[in-house]
């Protein structure tokens, strides 16, 4: 399929057209038809040789010719000749979130910065301050964001790892010399970030469970190859090790390598006050080297008193003692999710339609979703005015006339001003299912400010959710200074409900927080932000979140029937 490729192309299209300072619509379209390619189920090639161009979202003839141009001839003239005007590394450049377009002309033009490495020089030179509308602040804070790109390329995203260790996984269980498998970690404990991926099985036969997992077509390239254990790295740079470990042995070593290594070493504390040794290859009686446990992961528990722990607590936040307690968490599961409360629709910034997204959620078994577009001063969203919100509600009215045992309710993500008022009227809130506030400009605010912000929001009556609570983008931007403990405590003051956003670079509400936002009796709603039907599918890792941050069923607003769950937001 050339979709990714094509997407590709196209997002380097709209960077490079920021870097020159081209009209910002001809960018956004280049940026939505990139969106659009990347989460489309159907073949690009299929769609051309059937004339539907045109009918993708976003498409035009511009676009469509452009389309046409790569997929006969295999290559895009506007692009080629695009790349000539400006440097490589300029364009890399743009990764760094504290370097916007004009700031990387401005440093290629000035300074001859066409690379990561120029850019550190520059910094540690102190070139930067003396630039036109630059100054020290601006030095330290690309200094960060240096930092923040060069964590990134050390961990790898959840929502990235996630799906390629499942197809690995997938791959390697197909084949009958597999018995039983399972990825380990980080990963398996749903880290927001992971290092790498291990992967443990048993089988009789190991020599072709390496072979078949070292050519598998995701591997880009083999750092070992050996009888139990092997090393590759993936096309998308991700280090992955695959073990063949003992049938008698896979709980401990599944136990063993999940971790965390502080949950490891507080159950190896517990085992050595009972005359027993725990490592990777079973439970062992200290005196006499006896196994006594170690095929199921259970019994590693089980011989410490203790019930099953879920991977997802396994930090040593005091996960052992509440199990010893029997005081642990019936952790909230994707099953008992009935609907999202933050979709984007092709009124603002999204790909689908309203029905399209109702009709997609509905194959997910969801019983509701909220369409929550933009609101008017977010113009380069395409923010909705007051009166095409009033026309939007309509449409979701007669739609709902259509839908059976489903319901769309209305909302808007209305924005959240940089003196704390909102971007609607109170009157126009009141007559929405839905309000979730929002922060999108003015991250650099000092503390006081930004909170205040928040507070006011929360304030209002007609105000539900609260998105993206502190603005971070893992990797890309820090969470803005918000006081969080002054967020959670008027969040249950005023019964506001606080948004775990589950699109991967977000994760926000973080796990450390949730906890805490439950501690206080603050309940959250996980929520997609989804701006496409494929969007949907990251309602997954937001589970993974609220798991990891101890939260139940009870926690979470959109496990709650439709009747209930208008009548929680009517309360507010």
């Amino acid at each position: 399929m050339k979709n990714l490729e094509l997407s590709r192309i196209f997002e380097q299209i709209a960077r490079m057209l920021k870097i020159k300072g081209e009209n910002l619509f001809k960018i956004r379209a280049y940026e939505k038809v990139a969106l659009v390619l990347e989460n489309l189920p159907i073949d690009i090639e299929i769609i051309y040789q059937q004339g539907g161009l045109n009918n993708i979202p976003g498409v035009g003839s511009a676009i469509a010719q452009k389309i046409e141009e790569f997929l006969t001839t295999g290559k895009l003239e506007y692009y080629e000749k695009l790349k000539e005007t400006i440097p490589s590394g300029v364009i890399e450049l743009l990764d760094i979130s504290e370097v916007g377009p004009k700031t990387a002309k401005l440093l290629y033009e000035e300074l001859g910065v066409d690379n990561m490495e120029k850019l550190e020089n520059a910094i540690r030179q102190h070139q930067i301050k003396d630039l036109p509308g630059m100054g020290e602040k601006s030095e330290t804070n690309i200094l960060r964001g240096i930092e923040l790109y060069k964590r990134r390329k050390e961990r790898v995203l959840l929502g990235t790892a996630l799906p390629l260790a499942e197809e690995i996984v997938e791959s390697l269980h197909q084949l009958k010399e597999t018995d039983k498998i399972s990825f380990a970690g980080s990963l398996r404990r749903k880290k927001e970030t992971i290092g790498d991926i291990d992967i443990l099985i048993t089988s009789q036969k190991p020599e072709k469970i390496m072979k078949t997992f070292t050519s598998l077509a995701q591997v880009r390239e083999i750092l070992a190859e050996g009888p139990t254990k092997s090393s590759v790295i993936t096309e998308d740079d991700i280090h992955v090790d695959v073990r063949v470990v003992e049938p008698i042995s896979f709980g401990a070593a599944l136990q063993y390598f999940t971790g965390s290594k502080a949950h490891n070493i507080k159950l190896r504390e517990l085992a050595v006050k009972r005359g027993l040794k725990i490592n990777e290859y079973g439970v062992f009686d200290s005196e006499t080297g006896q196994r006594i446990a170690g095929e199921k992961e259970e019994e590693v528990y089980r011989i410490l008193d203790l019930p099953f722990i879920p991977p997802e607590l396994r930090e040593d936040r005091g996960e052992i003692e509440a199990a010893q307690e029997n005081k642990l968490p019936r952790l909230v599961e994707y099953p008992q999710i009935k609907g999202d409360l933050h979709l984007h629709s092709e009124w603002s910034d999204g790909v689908n339609t309203i029905k399209q997204m109702a009709e997609a959620a509905k194959k997910r078994g969801y019983k509701y979703i909220a369409i929550t577009d933009h609101s008017q001063s977010l113009k380069f969203a395409g923010g909705l005015t007051e009166e095409r919100l009033r026309e939007q509600v309509e449409e979701i009215q007669k739609l709902n006339q259509d839908l059976d045992d489903f319901t769309v309710l209305s909302g808007i993500e209305v924005d959240i001003k940089s003196d704390g008022r909102l971007d609607f009227s109170d009157e126009i809130l009141s007559k929405l299912n839905v309000v979730i506030a929002a922060i999108h400009s003015g991250f650099k605010q000092e503390s006081k400010m930004i909170t205040e912000r928040i507070i006011k929001a929360m304030q209002n009556r007609f105000v539900s959710i609260i998105a993206h609570p502190t603005g971070r983008l893992i990797g890309y931007r820090e969470s803005y200074q918000v006081d969080i403990n002054e967020m959670i405590k008027v969040a249950a003051e005023t019964g506001t409900i606080l948004e775990i956003n589950a699109h991967p670079e977000r994760l926000d509400l973080n796990d450390a927080y949730c906890r805490m936002a439950k501690d206080r009796g603050v309940q959250l709603a996980i929520e997609t932000d989804a701006h496409s039907i494929d969007g949907l599918e990251f309602m997954n890792l937001g589970v993974d979140v609220a798991r990891r941050g101890w939260l139940e069923e009870k926690d979470i607003v959109n496990t709650l029937p439709l009747g209930q769950l208008l009548k929680r937001l009517k309360n507010k």
